[in-house]
């Protein structure tokens, strides 16, 4: 049977142990694994020994690869997992690995998805739905899921959304309020809310504009169809597309025939 000779410690990681069997350099081990076999100079190993090592090894080995990879930022257990399948861990060996790195607090997908949802919420104004569906794609439980999502009140939401709804109605106002707002919902939606919610945050928004700014957005819009449909179209047809265009944007009938009724006394005047 094999007889442990020599124990020397590595220069390069101190935590790491040569171990010789009978004068020959036969393999190395982590500390951890070197106090928990009680290895020794003058130690028998037998063939059993020496494969429980190479196991806790392996595990102590996986442990250290997840332990470097949380390094950057949280990760879920989900993640840490792929990352050790990558790496060619095997599954019994991950499994022992994560169970470590949980029961000493590095792993936690209940403090992962709290913190997911904070970042969520203030850097990205992301809603519930959106932010279901990134804890969805780091492999969270869904009970995890839905507790962690209860804390994003519907206040909090709701105002969210209306800052966003104001922000964008400011930025293009010289679009017609029916188009805008179908813009609106449309991003909100992408955004991950819900439908009560976006027709809350729409509500609160003022659309509608004045005078003038009717005048502007229906003169761009106009120009902008007018030019396009009379590269191949004249008369009837010019006339009917373009009234089907200005009315898709959202300008109402009666502003759509004052704009064309100017455009043809344009021409004829010409």
């Amino acid at each position: 049977m094999p007889v442990i000779t020599k124990i020397t410690q590595q220069k390069k990681d101190k935590e790491r142990y040569n171990i010789f069997l009978d004068d020959v350099y036969t393999f190395s081990v982590h500390e951890s694994n070197l106090v928990k076999f009680g290895l020794t100079k003058g130690m028998q190993l037998d063939n059993w020994e020496k494969e429980d090592l190479v196991y806790e090894e392996e595990i102590q080995r996986a442990f250290n690869r997840a332990l470097h990879y949380l390094g950057f930022r949280m990760r879920s257990e989900y993640e840490v997992k792929e990352k050790l399948l990558q790496a060619e861990f095997g599954e019994t060996v991950i499994k022992e690995a994560i169970l470590k790195l949980k029961r000493l607090g590095f792993l936690d997908d209940q403090a992962f998805s709290e913190a997911l949802l904070r970042t969520q919420k203030n850097t990205s104004d992301k809603g519930p739905n959106a932010i279901k569906q990134e804890m969805k794609k780091k492999g969270i439980d869904p009970e995890i899921q839905d507790e962690v999502l209860e804390e994003y009140d519907p206040e909090e939401q709701l105002a969210t959304a209306t800052r966003l709804a104001e922000k964008a109605a400011s930025k293009h106002s010289s679009i017609a309020p029916a188009q805008l707002k179908q813009r609106i919902q449309n991003a909100l939606q992408r955004k991950g809310f819900s439908f009560d919610i976006i027709k809350e945050a729409l509500s609160r928004v003022e659309f509608e504009p004045d005078e003038d700014e009717w005048t502007a957005i229906t003169e761009t819009t106009g120009e902008k169809a007018w030019r396009r449909v009379s590269i191949k179209y004249k008369g009837y047809d010019r006339k009917r597309r373009v009234k089907e265009s200005m009315y898709r944007k959202g300008i109402p009938f009666d502003r759509i025939d004052a704009f064309i009724e100017k455009k043809e006394l344009e021409e004829d005047g010409e």
